[in-house]
C-alpha cells in the first residue's frame, strides 16, 4: 500500500512539473502569449502603413496634383516658364 502511494504521489509530482515547469506547460504558453501580443501590435502597425500607401497610390493614380507635387519635391522640377529659388540655411 505505501509502495502504491509513492507511485502516485511521483506521478503527480511529474506531471505538476510538466505543467508548471517545463517549457512545454504554463512556461511555454506565457512565452506564446507574449510572442503573439508582440506580432499582433507589429502587425497593426505595418496596417496603418499600408492604408497610407494606399491613400498615395490612390492620390498618384488620381494624377493631377500629386503627381505634380511629387515631381517638385523630389525630383527638384519646375513648370517652363517659372525661375527656382534655393535658398541656403
Amino acid at each position: 500500500m505505501k509502495l502504491a502511494l509513492l507511485v502516485m504521489m511521483v506521478v503527480l509530482g511529474a506531471s505538476q512539473y510538466q505543467l508548471w515547469i517545463a517549457s512545454d506547460g504554463m512556461r511555454g504558453v506565457r512565452s506564446l502569449q507574449s510572442q503573439i501580443a508582440t506580432q499582433q501590435k507589429n502587425n497593426e502597425s505595418l496596417a496603418e502603413d499600408n492604408a497610407l500607401l494606399l491613400q498615395h497610390i490612390d492620390a498618384l493614380k488620381a494624377g493631377g496634383t500629386a503627381v505634380e507635387s511629387r515631381a517638385r519635391d523630389e525630383l527638384g522640377m519646375v513648370k517652363s516658364g517659372e525661375t527656382f529659388y534655393q535658398t541656403l540655411g
